[in-house]
């Protein structure tokens, strides 16, 4: 402790006992004892201080890097980049691209509407069905569940 043997300690303390006194000399070492403590305390609480900065520094620079690499991993990618992971694109990138599947059906104007049969006409076959003037489109049901 402070590079003091333990020889130099007794001569400090009888020095202490001599010049401060039996009756006083515990009080004094209390209040020592007090001081050392506060000291211990400051001295732990800078070196939390001083660890919590550290720290705050690293991650300071992790979020840097982070962030380096968020904007690198954002920008698209060049010909050369490509070249330098071993794929070739070729020139003409679409020109591989197969007609797949059929393409949907167009739908032309509906041919001229056949009157409908008999059962749907609300009962009265004898008399002839109305037929529309413009087209009627035809309509989905749909249900929400």
């Amino acid at each position: 402790m402070f590079g003091i043997d333990g020889s130099e300690f007794l001569v400090i303390l009888i020095v202490a006992l001599v010049v401060v006194g039996p009756k006083d000399l515990p009080k004094m070492l209390r209040t020592i004892g007090q001081w050392a403590g506060k000291a211990r305390a400051m001295a732990d609480q800078f070196k939390r201080s001083f660890d919590d900065m550290a720290r705050q520094s690293e991650l300071d620079d992790l979020r840097q890097e982070v962030n380096k690499l968020k904007t690198a991993a954002s920008k698209p990618m060049t010909e050369a980049d490509y070249k330098a992971i071993g794929i070739d694109l070729p020139t003409n990138p679409l020109s591989n691209i197969e007609d797949v599947g059929a393409a949907p059906p167009k739908l032309d104007a509906p041919a001229a509407a056949s009157p409908p049969p008999a059962a749907f006409t609300g009962g009265a076959a004898s008399a002839p069905a109305a037929e529309p003037s413009a087209p009627v489109p035809a309509t989905h049901s749909t249900t929400s569940a």
